[in-house]
């Protein structure tokens, strides 16, 4: 059973998910087919909101499943939302923002900062996730080879903006810069840099699984004296 603090901070954890994908759903814009499903920050986001509902769902006993390869995905999946926006937008803010501006602070952080890092705290120090790396490694290939095949064969042909010089449609502005054997190199890539995350993120938490005792609810005794041997 876990402590107080650790379920209060669960909780928080899981109702700001829950309200971001739920603005995401309504006030999201969809001027372009899929909405703002075509980005992979909003991806990140409904794992995370998963992720949580799960743990959530662990501290009530409604489940005993780890879900171990799937939240450690989702670290890794934050964590090359988080290097690859701010990377690119202070390298070029248009390449990946329509007009070259940040979005609100409140929205933007929590997509690009505050999320990840609530969700990496879980996985890392309460959840201690990470212990099937494989398993980690096979959701990460099917994620991210799923969102490249969404982009390429469903959203560029569906879309119309944002324009670039070679093609129209992909999500991110820069994409639509890329010829199609620069998009496989920057795909490919990617997702070598997500296998580095991924192999940072399991030595990491071999070290804090080895050095930092699990958080634990302190046991109270239900015996009174007079039974009590």
């Amino acid at each position: 059973m876990s402590t107080y603090p650790v379920r209060l901070y669960r909780w928080i954890v899981f109702l700001l998910a829950a309200g971001y994908c739920l603005r995401m759903i309504v006030m999201g814009d969809y001027g372009e087919f899929a909405g703002p499903f075509r980005y992979l920050t909003v991806w990140a986001l409904f794992l995370s909101f998963f992720c949580a509902s799960r743990m959530m769902a662990r501290e009530e006993g409604r489940t005993t499943r780890r879900f171990d390869g799937m939240v450690s995905m989702t670290a890794v999946i934050n964590a090359m939302v988080v290097f690859l926006y701010w990377r690119l937008f202070f390298a070029d803010p248009a390449s990946v923002t329509s007009d070259g501006q940040i979005g609100p602070l409140y929205l933007e952080l929590y997509l690009h900062l505050a999320g990840p890092l609530l969700q990496w705290i879980d996985a890392l120090f309460i959840h201690r996730s990470f212990r099937r790396p494989f398993a980690a490694l096979g959701w990460l290939f099917g994620v991210i080879s799923i969102y490249v095949v969404w982009g390429e064969l469903v959203l560029q042909r569906m879309n119309d903006t944002p324009r670039g010089t070679v093609t129209t449609g992909l999500p991110y502005p820069f994409l639509n810069n890329l010829t199609f054997d620069d998009r496989v190199v920057f795909y490919a890539s990617n997702f070598g840099v997500a296998i580095v995350f991924l192999l940072g993120f399991a030595a990491l938490a071999w070290l804090i699984r080895r050095f930092l005792p699990q958080p634990t609810a302190p046991v109270i005794r239900t015996d009174s004296p007079e039974t009590a041997t």
